[in-house]
C-alpha cells in the first residue's frame, strides 16, 4: 500500500545550489545537493528522505531476488561479542579496520564488518543433519569498517549497508550449485536496476577460500582496476596472473661484470649512464633490461614486521595493492630509509640480488655452510680493471644480527633472463646478471602493475584496463569457518562430516551511488522508476489557485491509481527553482501545470530523454500511466 503523497510544502528537504566542498565525485555532490544525504562524521552519513525512499527500493529488489533464489531472511545484531572472531582469528587478522571497543564490564566487542562467524554459530546452534541442507541465509544490515581514507560520499565510508548471504553444504558440488544459484541471483539483481557490471574474478584475501568473483559497475571514479579481454577474460587487476614464461638459453651470455654507474640510483638515470659509459652492440640499453628491487615492510596482524625485497623488471612499476592482495592479510607499505639503517648491505638505488635471499650470508650460515664466506658476495661478478666490487659488506657482516631477508621475483622475469642491476655499492652496478646462473630467490609474487597490451593468462587476447566499483562478491568459502568454530553434521551414513559454505555479498548504500554515478547529467540525478523516490514530480507553477487545484486534483488521481507522487505544491517558490529542483532530485517524469491551463492542457516530461508532450488537463492522469507502461 503506498503512503501518502509527498509534498515538497512540508517535505523534509533542502536543496544546495553549489557543490559540498568535500564532494570529489559526481554521486557525493548530486546526492548531498538534492537532499538524499548529509554528513555526521567522515565517512559516516545520515539518510534523509528522499535518500531513504531510494535506500529501501534498492534494498526491495535485492531482498526479491535473494528470496527468488531460496535463500531466507535472518538480522543480526550489528555489536557483537568478540570470542568467535577471535576462535576464527579475524579479531587480530582484520587489522585496524575493525572497529573495536570493550563493554562496561571490560569484555571485548566490536562492530561487524561482516557476520561469517555468526552465520556459521547460527547453523551450528540449529542443524545438526544432511537432511538440514542445502541452505542459504541472508540479512540486510548496517556494516562498519574503521577506514583509513573514507572516500567518494557512501562509495567508500565507514558505515555502510550491505546484504550478506551464506551458503550450507554438505559437499563441494553442494557449494558449486549454491554458488552458481546465487551468482545468477546477482545479475538479475543488477540487471532490474539497470546497472552495467562486469564479472571478474578476484582474489580472496582475508574472506579466504577457493574461488571468488567481483561484480564491478564499470566507472572511471571507481576505486578498483580491472581487466578483459576481446576473449572474454575479465579479473581485477590484483587477481591477474602472468602466463608463465620460457626459460631463455643463456650459454652465450657473458660472466657478470662490475661497471661504474655514477649518480644512477634510478631506472632513468641507470639506463642513461649505461649508454654513455657501457653502450652495447645491436641495440640501447632500455629500462626492460634492468633490474630493480624493490623493498617493502609486510605487517602481519598481529604487528610482527618483516622487510621483503621484491625483484621487478625496470620498465614496470610495483602495485602495492596488488602486492598487499597476494600477501593478505598482511598490510604492505614501502620502507623508509630507518628501515634499512639495519641492513647495511642494502644500499639504496643500488640494491642487488646477489646479497639477499638464497645468496645472502645470514642463508648460507642458516644452511651451515662450513667455509667463510668470501669477503664480498657479488654471485661470482668479475670487476672491471681498476675497480672495486660490489657489496661493500665483509663476510659474514650482512645478516648475522637479523633474519635473512626474503626475495621474491615478479614472475615477469623469466629464468635464464639476462640483467643489470644493483652492485650493493653505491655508483656500482653489475651488467649480465643472470637469473637461475648467479642468483636465485625464494619464489615469485605477482607485483607489478597490470599493463594495457599485456596477453591475457588465458589466452584469449591483450588486455584492456578499466575502472570499477565494486557492487557485489561473491566467494567459495569452503570449510575455513566451519572448521575454525566445528560446524558439522551427520552424513547418510551417521558420519560426522565438516560443512562447506559459501559467502556472497552486496554493497546496498554503494548500489545507490553507483546508479547516481550512472544516472545524472549536468543538471542532476535521473533516477531509474525501479529505485526512483517518487515516479512522477507534479509541478504546480504560476500563483492562481486554479493551478494549484488542478496539480491537486491530476496528483489524486495518481495516487488512486498507484502512482507514487512528489508533489510541488510550494506558493512562494518561483517556476525556476521548481524547475531546478525537478532536475536536481530525479524523478523519471514531471507533470508540469502552469500556462497552459488556460488551454485546457499540462505537460508531460520524461527526464531522462528530455522530452515533453501536452495532454489534457482531465485525462493527464490516465495519459500518464500510459506513458508509464509504454517505457517499461
Amino acid at each position: 500500500m503506498l503512503g501518502p503523497v509527498l509534498k515538497l510544502s512540508s517535505l523534509f528537504l533542502r536543496t544546495l545550489r553549489e557543490d559540498p566542498a568535500d564532494a570529489e565525485v559526481a554521486s557525493h555532490k548530486l546526492l548531498v545537493r538534492a537532499g538524499y544525504i548529509r554528513r555526521a562524521a567522515p565517512g559516516i552519513y545520515t539518510w534523509l528522505p528522499l535518500g531513504l525512499r531510494v535506500l529501501r527500493n534498492v534494498e526491495q529488489i535485492v531482498r526479491e531476488e535473494m528470496n527468488r533464489a531460496g535463500a531466507q531472511e535472518v538480522l543480526f545484531p550489528a555489536l557483537l561479542p568478540s570470542d568467535p572472531y577471535e576462535e576464527t582469528g579475524r579479531w587480530s587478522e582484520y587489522g585496524p579496520t575493525l572497529f573495536k571497543l570493550k563493554d562496561r564490564k571490560e569484555a571485548d566487542m566490536l562492530l561487524a564488518p561482516t557476520h561469517e562467524e555468526m552465520f556459521t554459530l547460527l547453523v551450528k546452534d540449529l542443524y545438526s543433519s544432511y537432511k538440514d541442507l542445502p541452505l542459504v541465509l541472508y540479512q540486510i544490515q548496517t556494516k562498519y569498517r574503521d577506514e583509513a581514507r573514507p572516500r567518494a560520499g557512501v562509495i567508500r565510508g565507514r558505515e555502510f549497508v550491505m546484504k550478506d548471504a551464506y551458503s550450507f553444504d554438505i559437499d563441494d558440488a553442494g557449494l558449486e550449485s549454491s554458488y552458481s544459484l546465487m551468482r545468477d541471483a546477482y545479475q538479475r539483481v543488477f540487471d532490474r536496476l539497470g546497472l552495467p557490471y562486469a564479472i571478474c574474478s578476484a582474489v580472496s584475501g582475508a574472506m579466504g577460500g577457493s574461488r571468488s568473483e567481483e561484480f564491478l559497475f564499470p566507472c572511471e571514479v571507481g576505486e578498483d582496476t580491472f581487466v578483459r579481454s576481446p576473449g572474454g577474460y575479465a579479473a581485477n587487476a590484483e587477481a591477474v596472473t602472468t602466463p608463465a614464461l620460457p626459460e631463455l638459453d643463456y650459454s652465450n651470455e657473458p660472466e657478470p661484470l662490475v661497471l661504474p654507474t655514477p649518480d644512477a640510483p634510478t631506472i632513468d638515470t641507470l639506463v642513461d649512464v649505461a649508454n654513455d659509459l657501457h653502450p652495447r652492440q645491436g641495440r640501447p640499453w632500455q629500462a626492460a633490461d634492468t633490474l630493480k628491487n624493490v623493498v617493502v615492510v609486510v605487517t602481519q596482524p598481529d604487528g610482527e614486521r618483516e622487510l621483503l625485497i621484491i625483484g621487478v623488471p625496470g620498465d614496470r612499476d610495483v602495485d602495492l595493492k596488488r602486492v598487499e592482495a597476494n600477501l593478505a592479510p598482511a598490510e604492505v607499505e614501502m620502507a623508509t630509509a630507518e628501515d634499512l639503517e639495519e641492513f647495511p648491505e642494502l644500499v639504496p638505488g643500488y640494491i642487488g640480488p646477489q646479497v639477499i635471499g638464497p645468496q645472502s650470508s645470514r642463508r648460507r650460515a642458516e644452511a651451515g655452510a662450513a667455509q667463510a664466506m668470501p669477503r664480498e658476495e657479488t654471485s661470482g661478478a668479475r670487476v672491471a680493471d681498476g675497480e672495486t666490487s660490489a657489496s661493500g659488506a665483509r663476510a659474514g657482516d650482512a645478516g648475522t644480527a637479523h633474519p635473512a631477508l626474503r626475495y621474491l621475483l615478479d614472475p615477469h622475469v623469466a629464468r635464464g633472463s639476462s640483467w643489470i642491476t644493483g652492485a650493493n655499492a653505491a655508483n656500482k652496478h653489475v651488467f649480465h646478471l643472470v637469473y637461475g646462473r648467479d642468483f636465485e630467490a625464494d619464489g615469485f609474487l605477482e607485483a607489478v602493475e597490470v599493463r594495457a597490451g599485456d596477453e591475457a593468462p588465458d589466452g584469449s587476447g591483450p588486455l584492456e584496463i578499466a575502472r570499477g566499483i565494486e557492487i557485489g562478491h561473491i566467494f567459495q568459502l569452503g570449510r575455513k569457518y566451519a572448521d575454525a568454530l566445528d560446524l558439522t553434521v551427520l552424513d547418510q551414513n551417521g558420519k560426522s562430516r565438516v560443512v562447506t559454505m559459501g559467502s556472497y555479498g552486496i554493497g546496498v548504500s554503494r548500489l545507490l551511488a553507483a546508479l547516481a554515478e550512472a544516472n545524472h547529467d549536468e543538471k542532476g540525478l535521473i533516477w531509474p522508476k525501479s529505485v526512483a523516490p517518487a515516479t512522477v514530480h507534479v509541478i504546480a507553477t504560476g500563483k492562481d489557485d486554479a493551478v494549484f487545484d488542478a496539480a491537486a486534483t491530476i496528483t489524486g488521481a495518481l495516487d488512486d491509481a498507484g502512482v507514487e507522487v512528489l508533489f510541488d505544491d510550494r506558493r512562494r517558490v518561483s517556476a525556476g527553482v521548481k524547475f531546478a529542483d525537478y532536475e536536481l532530485i530525479g524523478v523519471p517524469y514531471a507533470i508540469v501545470v502552469g500556462r497552459g491551463l488556460k488551454d485546457g492542457v499540462v505537460e508531460i516530461r520524461d527526464r531522462r530523454a528530455g522530452t515533453a508532450r501536452e495532454v489534457p488537463v482531465g485525462e493527464a492522469a490516465e495519459h500518464f500511466v500510459e506513458v508509464v507502461q509504454e517505457g517499461e
